[in-house]
């Protein structure tokens, strides 16, 4: 059976540029936790990275991070910016994260930022506990539906591009699950241990631009996924946000999830 079109190997194909400037980045208290955990900071993977969002956060703490994507364009931008910002210990990778040769016992943080429901999760979880050193930490991470909620823009916004999403498209791949409890269970169940789920928010201020970029970014509302329909999809969401707040502008607070494992001592 094909993929989802919003699941397809080539899905986020032209998203990168949206994706880097207008994904909100990870709270700082997120990541400043996830790192104080860590029983050392020699090395970092950070899987189906995109642009970098999370690996290049955090690559400074770290003596070495490794960066791999499924998508070249999320991969050069995440190369660029490495070099604009001086990271000289970043190493980047093509390819699916299920099939990445890595050595064993050898990193001691591994993140997969809003991306674990597209991979074949038991087999990357499998090789994380492989890949970690004892001790080591895997973390799943995401934004919590950010334009899901009971304000008339959020409202607005849903119901409109759910209209122009690709026929076919679906929430996960097959056989893996964006839920916590799953997600949770499905870590356990490779042999790490303190799994755990944690909650933030922040506060963020939306634009109309800001919002049609990120959508842009997404699977489901990238240029490619709308084709032809991508001047009229811009067209009826700035009409409706405009006609619900004249000044374009909108605040609320985001809320981001961490699920996290450890890798038993040894």
């Amino acid at each position: 059976m094909a993929d989802a079109p919003n699941l397809a190997p080539d899905a986020f194909r032209g998203t990168a540029e949206a994706y880097a400037r207008f994904r909100p980045p990870y709270p700082s208290t997120l990541l400043d936790a996830l790192v104080a955990r860590l029983p050392a900071h020699q090395r970092l993977l950070d899987l189906a990275c995109g642009p970098g969002r999370i690996g290049l956060a955090l690559a400074h703490r770290f003596g070495e991070a490794w960066l791999l994507d499924l998508e070249p364009e999320m991969i050069d931008v995440a190369r660029r910016r490495a070099e604009r910002e001086g990271l000289a210990n970043t190493r980047f990778f093509t390819g699916r994260a299920e099939a990445l040769d890595a050595p064993t016992a050898s990193f001691d943080l591994i993140t997969i930022g809003e991306a674990f429901h597209r991979l074949d999760q038991r087999t990357v979880a499998a090789n994380a506990f492989r890949w970690l050193k004892p001790g080591g930490l895997i973390a799943t991470m995401g934004g919590a539906g950010f334009f899901q909620g009971h304000q008339l823009w959020k409202k607005a916004i849903l119901g409109i591009a759910r209209r122009y999403f690709p026929p076919g498209w679906a929430t996960a791949a097959p056989g893996a699950s964006g839920d916590v409890a799953d997600i949770e269970d499905i870590l356990l169940a490779a042999g790490l241990v303190g799994v755990t789920t944690t909650d933030y928010a922040t506060p963020h201020a939306w634009t109309i631009d800001s919002i049609i970029g990120y959508l842009h970014s997404t699977s489901v509302c990238s240029e490619q996924a709308l084709g032809g329909q991508s001047a009229a999809f811009v067209a009826e969401l700035t009409q409706a946000l405009l006609a619900i707040e004249p000044s374009g502008r909108f605040a609320e607070e985001l809320g981001f999830g961490c699920t996290s494992g450890r890798k038993p001592a040894a």
